[in-house]
């Protein structure tokens, strides 16, 4: 049952690992959700890091940030030490359509990357 559902889950990147350093912020474009269910797993890979980042999830109802809202609970440890993964669960009918993931950097460069395992929908 585990490899049916790790063989249908989908990979989206939201943050590419960054081949030059996030100074100021590391922020992904929408990422349409609507064709999946159940949880989404939203991983935050943190490489090197001079100062610290703090990310966090947004939702919006299309994909241009209408009503852009922090969602509850989708906020990652903020990281200050190199090599840090760390992972965070959103049920996809938590949100509202489109998400995105907003990493702040407080004294940078931070490299960054981002990723989203989700299952679609089964029509």
């Amino acid at each position: 049952m585990l490899n049916n559902e790790a063989s249908a889950a989908t990979v989206v990147a939201l943050i590419n690992p960054a081949s030059a350093a996030n100074t100021a912020a590391a922020t992904s474009g929408w990422i349409d959700i609507r064709q999946y269910e159940g949880d989404l797993a939203i991983t935050q890979h943190i490489g090197a890091v001079t100062g610290s980042i703090a990310g966090k999830i947004q939702d919006a109802t299309d994909g241009s940030g209408t009503g852009v809202e922090d969602v509850p609970g989708a906020t990652f440890t903020t990281v200050s030490s190199a090599n840090n993964v760390q992972e965070i669960a959103v049920s996809a009918n938590a949100v509202r359509g489109w998400i995105r993931y907003v990493g702040t950097v407080v004294t940078g460069p931070a490299l960054t990357a981002v990723s989203l395992l989700a299952r679609p929908k089964i029509v």
